[in-house]
C-alpha cells in the first residue's frame, strides 16, 4: 500500500510535465507558477488553517525549516520546470528528472556519510550516460560544441533543488506537524515568495486556452501529488521513494505521445533505459565499494 503513494504522485507529476510544456506560450511561467499555489491555498485553507493555528507553537519552532522546504520544493523546483518548458520538450523534462535519485544518493554519500555501494557507483555512471544521450538528442559529441540548451539546464537545476528537498524532508521530520499541515505551510511560502515576481512580470491572464492548466497544476499536482509524495518520503524514506522517478520518462513520453503528439525517438528509449538501469543498480546492488575492493584484493593476493 505504501508504494501506491509515490507511484500515483509520479504519474500525476508526469502528466503535469506535459501540462508545463503545453503552458509555454499559453500562460507566462510566473503566472502559472504563482496562480497554482493561490488556487491550492484557497482550496485547503478552510480545512487546515484552524489546525495550523492551534499548532502555532510547533510551527513557530520549525519556521525556518518550513521556509527552506517551501522554497526548494515549491518555488525553485516548480518555477525552473515552467521556465524550462519554453526551451525543451516534455519528454526531455521527464527523463532529466530521473537524475534526482542519483543526486539524492550523492548528497547522502557526500554529506551524510552514507556508504557508497557498487550499485550506486555504477548506476551513477549509467544514469549520467542516459541523460547525456537524451539532452544531446542522440549525439553526445555535439554537447562539446553546443552545450546544453537552456531548458535542459533549468531542469537540471530543478532536479538538484528537489533532491535536496527530499533529503531534508526526511532528515527534518517534524512529528508535531502533520503532513497536511506541513504541505499547507509550504504552499503559503510558495505563494508569498512568488507574489513579487508575479506582480512585476508581464501577464497573459486566465482564458479559455489555459484555465485547465492552472486548475490541474493547482489541484492534482499541487495538493494531491504533493501530499502523496510527502507521505511516501516519511514512510519509505527519500532513497526508496525517489526510485519511482524512474517511471517519469515512461509516463511522460507516453502521455506526451498521446496528448501532445511528440514523437518517441529511439535515443529517448535508449537514454531512458540507461537511466532506469542505473537507478535500479543503485537500489539493488548494496555491496559497499570498500568491501568489494577488500574482497578483490584478498582474491588477488591469494
Amino acid at each position: 500500500m505504501n508504494y501506491l503513494y509515490p507511484l500515483f504522485a509520479v504519474l500525476i507529476w508526469s502528466a503535469n510535465t506535459v501540462v508545463s510544456k503545453q503552458s509555454a506560450g499559453a500562460i507566462a511561467p510566473t503566472e502559472i507558477g504563482f496562480l497554482r499555489w493561490v488556487l491550492a491555498v484557497l482550496i485547503v485553507t478552510p480545512l487546515l488553517l484552524p489546525a495550523v493555528w492551534r499548532n502555532r507553537a510547533a510551527v513557530r519552532q520549525h519556521a525556518w525549516q518550513i521556509l527552506v522546504l517551501g522554497l526548494l520544493g515549491m518555488v525553485v523546483y516548480q518555477s525552473c520546470a515552467y521556465f524550462a518548458a519554453g526551451y525543451t520538450t516534455a519528454t526531455h523534462m521527464g527523463i532529466i528528472l530521473t537524475l534526482s535519485p542519483m543526486l539524492v544518493l550523492a548528497i547522502c554519500v557526500g554529506l551524510l556519510g552514507q556508504p557508497l555501494t557498487m550499485g550506486g557507483a555504477l548506476g551513477a555512471v549509467l544514469a549520467f550516460g542516459g541523460v547525456l544521450l537524451v539532452v544531446s538528442e542522440g549525439h553526445p559529441g555535439q554537447l562539446l560544441e553546443q552545450g546544453l540548451n537552456r531548458g535542459d539546464l533549468l531542469m537540471l537545476l530543478a532536479c538538484a533543488a528537489y533532491a535536496v528537498y527530499n533529503v531534508l524532508l526526511k532528515r527534518w521530520h517534524m512529528p508535531a506537524i502533520s503532513s497536511w499541515q506541513l504541505l499547507y505551510l509550504q504552499m503559503v511560502v510558495a505563494m508569498v515568495a512568488q507574489l513579487p515576481i508575479y506582480l512585476a512580470s508581464p501577464k497573459i491572464g486566465i482564458n479559455a486556452h489555459n484555465w485547465y492548466m492552472v486548475a490541474y497544476a493547482g489541484t492534482m499536482a499541487s495538493i494531491v501529488a504533493s501530499w502523496m509524495w510527502m507521505t511516501a518520503v516519511v514512510r519509505l524514506g527519500p532513497s526508496r521513494s525517489i526510485m519511482f522517478f524512474n517511471l517519469t520518462p515512461l509516463f511522460t513520453a507516453l502521455i506526451a505521445a498521446a496528448w501532445a503528439k511528440e514523437q518517441l525517438q529511439t535515443y529517448l528509449w535508449i537514454g531512458g533505459a540507461l537511466t532506469i538501469l542505473g537507478v535500479v543498480l543503485a537500489e539493488r546492488w548494496k555491496t559497499p565499494v570498500r568491501l568489494a575492493r577488500s574482497a578483490a584484493a584478498s582474491t588477488t593476493s591469494g
